[in-house]
């Protein structure tokens, strides 16, 4: 169970929202989860080299903090995260409008334009025409400032794709709920599979829940409800998440995820 979790992991669990964390406590805990030290030195190297982190010192003795750039990344993923149980919880409503956005970059700027093109999809927005993407949330403001000149952009409430009109259908034929549903399987079997595992540390446990439903939310494009069926999948499966969390979360002495759950799911 403990093998699957990968260093990196591991490392970003414990990175603060500010200031730093100590390196002995990222080790330690890697090698309660059965993870070598050189595989941790090795992430660390990569992170840095990345821009994601700096590090203070060596060995355990030292400490990691996030750069500016890291710290972005992360906030991206904790505010999917967010959203998702905002929306589960009834707290963020859909206002009925679509987001029409248009990548306008020239040729010439090519790379501008596949990079504002891959953080479309990353935020979860299809493409429905040549450089014309859609998405039900307003995400304009999650790309970088300078994006806005390269483009276009329009709302409505009034959307036709492919001859289909109807919301719910119009989401269903860009974004099918079959793959969404099927990304959630692992995360469900991660939270049976944690009813039993007594014998491994909680500390640990909490890594591989976390991994879990992090990997289970980097696959989901979070539509908001009213455009999904009910009862959602998904949302049951983050709530019997959030019900083990929360136990575990009683048991442990430790700071993971620090700064980056102010509003915990459990509360």
């Amino acid at each position: 169970m403990a093998a699957r979790l990968s260093p990196r992991t591991v490392i970003e669990a414990f990175l603060p929202f500010a200031g730093s964390v100590p390196l002995a406590d990222i080790y330690d805990t890697a090698n309660l989860a059965g993870i070598a030290d050189q595989p941790i030195r090795l992430a660390i190297r990569r992170m840095v080299s990345s821009g994601d982190i700096e590090q203070t010192g060596r060995g355990r003795a030292g400490s990691l903090t996030l750069t500016n750039n890291g710290r972005r990344r992360l906030e991206r993923d904790r505010e999917s995260l967010t959203l998702a149980y905002a929306q589960d919880a009834g707290g963020v409503l859909w206002d009925g409008r679509w987001r029409l956005i248009a990548v306008t970059a020239p040729e010439r700027e090519r790379a501008v334009r596949d990079t504002l093109r891959r953080e479309l999809y990353e935020l979860g927005a299809v493409a429905i025409s040549t450089s014309l993407y859609v998405t039900p949330h307003d995400i304009v403001a999650e790309l970088p400032q300078d994006a806005r000149r390269y483009l276009s952009t329009a709302s409505t409430g009034d959307l036709e794709v492919r001859g289909i009109a109807e919301p719910r259908s119009i989401a269903e034929a860009l974004w099918p709920s079959k793959p969404t549903i099927a990304a959630y399987s692992p995360l469900a079997e991660a939270i049976n599979r944690d009813a039993s595992a007594t014998d491994i540390p909680v500390v640990v446990r909490m890594l591989l829940l976390a991994d879990a439903l992090e990997q289970a939310i980097r696959e989901d494009p979070l539509l908001p409800l009213e455009l999904r069926a009910v009862p959602w999948p998904p949302s049951e499966v983050r709530a019997a998440w959030a019900d083990r969390w929360g136990a575990l979360s009683k048991q442990a002495h430790t700071s993971l995820y620090q700064g980056w759950w102010p509003q915990a799911p459990h509360s």
